[in-house]
């Protein structure tokens, strides 16, 4: 079955106050970087989304082994994103879709859910303390509803309509949770 890595980095980062997918972690590497290493160690390929303006880390997505394709209607949010990422990133059975703004979710935790898709799962998402993350794992029958999608929404739509088919991952990761929209949400998790 192939499944393939969907790392959407093309927003924004309005609430930041600079290019937050290219701000460094304590340990040096940009935050989009290490999002997509954690996916990258666990998927192939890994198809990455980027906006118009995201030369540099589009350089540096494809320099960790990412397919880089840059979404034309990126502004449009995460919804537009997702579509143009289905419909550019070749033909698949399953996704598994991740945010390039949340680092820390560990790869155990996308080999779980990607184990959940491997097994069957028409939906697939980690859940740590009863609170749903990401990645979310998506079976390829759902191609045509995410290539509809648009606007900010995501997946979630698709997720909420079939609800029923949603195998629930319990994972002991909090970072799979854990996003960072400003700069404050790189405290270390004990102080989140």
């Amino acid at each position: 079955m192939k499944i393939v890595g969907l790392l959407l980095a093309a927003g924004s980062a309005s609430r930041f106050g600079s290019d937050k997918l290219l701000h460094r972690l304590p340990h040096g590497i940009p935050i989009a970087v290490q999002a997509a290493r954690h996916l990258g160690a666990e998927i192939a390929p890994v198809f990455a989304v980027v906006s118009a303006r995201s030369g540099e880390l589009a350089g540096l997505l494809r320099a960790e082994g990412c397919q880089v394709g840059v979404c034309p209607n990126a502004e449009e949010g995460m919804g537009a994103s997702l579509a143009w990422a289905v419909r550019n990133g070749g033909a698949a059975e399953g996704y598994l879709v991740a945010l390039a703004d949340m680092p820390f979710v560990r790869p155990s935790s996308i080999a779980a859910v990607r184990d959940a898709l491997l097994a069957g799962a028409a939906l697939a998402a980690p859940y740590f303390h009863a609170r749903r993350g990401h990645p979310v794992g998506i079976a390829g029958r759902f191609r045509t509803e995410l290539e509809a999608l648009g606007g900010d929404e995501g997946a979630r739509r698709i997720v909420a309509a079939h609800e029923a088919e949603l195998v629930k991952v319990p994972v002991g990761d909090p970072g799979v949770i854990r996003d960072i929209d400003r700069p404050g949400d790189l405290a270390p998790p004990s102080a989140v």
